[in-house]
């Protein structure tokens, strides 16, 4: 669609909204069932091992299934492979909502993967093109408000569904969101045009191998203690093989699967590895403040939803600026400005411990919440600014690839961490208590337990070494999180100012 045509688009509004539903529903997903899975164990019999694949499954096959959404647009069309994807992932919802067994579950979950791939990187594509060049700042705030907001609403939505109704109401609420988007986009949404480019089957086979297994290797990493596993090691050759294929068939290839010309693009390359590191603080710290509250503070899971959505109000209220500031100001000046909020909530969150109040939990989240609005809309903006149009869906589906693989790693990295120096931790804090600094003893335990002794005062006095030494070990990892957010700042020198440049309409 060109620029003089996304001008004269009547139905924008309408379209946009239902592909803003449409994007909430699809991002809610992976995080909404998490806080369901103790739930769905007990309901469909199934092991430990075996509900984590309730997760894992659908991860994995959206991974994979990204990868092609730009081809499939090109050859079928947008509209049509866009209605086909929420028809899809609403059906596959209901499916999911009904499985009766684990394995009924963990296949309906492939599917609603498989289907909803292509709804993030397909919205953001459509937005950029019935809007014109003008308001793509615009709408890439809405855009960007579906895909971050998705994910903190996901466990307090969640948690709330499986205490007042049944988990299963976890699947069922997508259901009129799906039914709504699909009727409005099917009749009003435009469609793009057909790109005829042949299907590059071997790259496509090798890439989505490296990326299944990266994604496998990432998500059994912690179950199956990482490199002491074969298993682990398989999925890192697998990996590493699947990506040497793909380069060298791509460097042989008249028309490789992704196309080579995005990655000329410098604005496009730098926005990559910008989203890798935004991917890993968005979700990493997602991943880290729910057991946080739970376990060391003993706050209910309503309650963590509850002093966890000031997060989504910073970034609904730092979208709404930038929105209007992103076609007015150079687009790299409010990046600096969303990473130094950034760094600040997280540097505030290295003074967390056992005894946080909620006003500082409150302000650190919506100030983060805040930094990452900031950050993700004119990233957002710049990285197509200078790419050619007809590149737009498949740099889209990378961008949200990239994005996903961010967040996934962000999470295994912060969890591995977490854990190695909880128990470095807790070592060298039982090396300091001994009969010779006992004065430490009545700080950490009741003086009636104290003047009992025995067993139940050293049971008492070793767990909470175990809280303190995992308290540490939290704010370690807030702090590796700051260092990650500085290390990525200097990237900012390396995007245009797209007024400075050639702009592509």
């Amino acid at each position: 669609m060109s620029n003089s045509s996304s001008e004269q688009f009547p139905r924008r509004g309408l379209v946009t909204l239902c592909i803003m539903l449409a994007t909430i529903m699809q991002v809610l997903d992976t995080t909404i069932a998490n806080v369901a899975l103790p739930h769905m164990q007990g309901s469909l019999s199934a092991t430990q091992d075996q509900i984590v694949w309730v997760l894992t499954s659908y991860i994995v096959a959206s991974a994979i299934m990204t990868l092609p959404t730009g081809w499939l647009a090109g050859r079928f069309g947008r509209k049509r492979i866009y209605t086909l994807a929420i028809a899809g992932f609403t059906f596959s919802s209901l499916l999911c909502g009904i499985a009766s067994s684990i394995e009924e579950m963990v296949l309906f979950r492939v599917l609603q993967g498989c289907f909803g791939a292509s709804m993030v990187p397909l919205a953001q594509s459509t937005l950029l093109d019935i809007n014109p060049k003008e308001k793509h700042g615009s709408a890439m705030a809405l855009w960007g408000v579906g895909v971050m907001i998705g994910p903190i609403l996901g466990p307090t939505l969640g948690g709330w569904l499986t205490e007042n109704y049944n988990w299963r109401w976890v699947f069922f609420i997508n259901l009129p969101l799906g039914v709504i988007s699909f009727l409005v986009l099917f009749m009003h949404m435009p469609d793009s045009e057909r790109i005829k480019r042949p299907f590059d089957k071997f790259g496509f086979v090798t890439l989505s191998l490296m990326i299944g297994c990266l994604q496998l290797f990432l998500d059994r990493g912690e179950s199956a203690d990482w490199f002491s596993s074969r298993e682990i090691w398989l999925y890192c050759a697998l990996a590493g093989a699947s990506l040497w294929m793909y380069l060298i068939h791509s460097r042989q290839e008249k028309h490789p699967f992704l196309t080579p010309a995005m990655f000329v693009d410098r604005n496009f390359v730098t926005s990559l590895f910008f989203i890798f590191f935004t991917g890993i603080i968005l979700l990493a710290t997602m991943a880290l403040l729910p057991p946080y509250l739970q376990n060391l503070m003993g706050y209910p899971v309503l309650d963590v939803g509850i002093l966890m959505a000031p997060r989504g109000v910073g970034t609904m209220i730092a979208m709404m600026i930038v929105g209007r500031l992103v076609n007015t100001m150079d687009p790299r000046v409010l990046i600096l400005f969303g990473l130094a909020m950034t760094v600040l909530s997280l540097n505030y969150m290295t003074g967390f411990s056992t005894f946080v109040p909620a006003q500082m939990l409150v302000w650190s989240g919506a100030l983060q919440g805040f930094g990452l609005g900031f950050i993700f809309v004119p990233l957002s903006t710049i990285a197509y600014a200078t790419l050619e149009p007809h590149y737009r869906t498949e740099a889209a589906s990378v961008f949200s690839l990239v994005r996903n693989i961010g967040s996934s790693i962000g999470i295994s990295l912060v969890m591995v961490v977490l854990g190695r120096n909880a128990q470095i931790n807790g070592a060298y804090l039982s090396e300091l208590v001994t009969p010779f600094t006992a004065g430490l003893a009545p700080e950490l335990l009741p003086q009636s337990v104290m003047q009992q002794g025995g067993e139940a005062a050293l049971s008492l006095l070793g767990a909470e070494i175990g809280r303190q030494a995992m308290t540490i070990a939290y704010v370690n990892d807030f702090k590796l999180m700051m260092w990650i957010v500085l290390a990525s700042a200097p990237l900012v020198l390396l995007l245009k100012n797209p007024r400075h440049s050639h702009a592509v309409a």
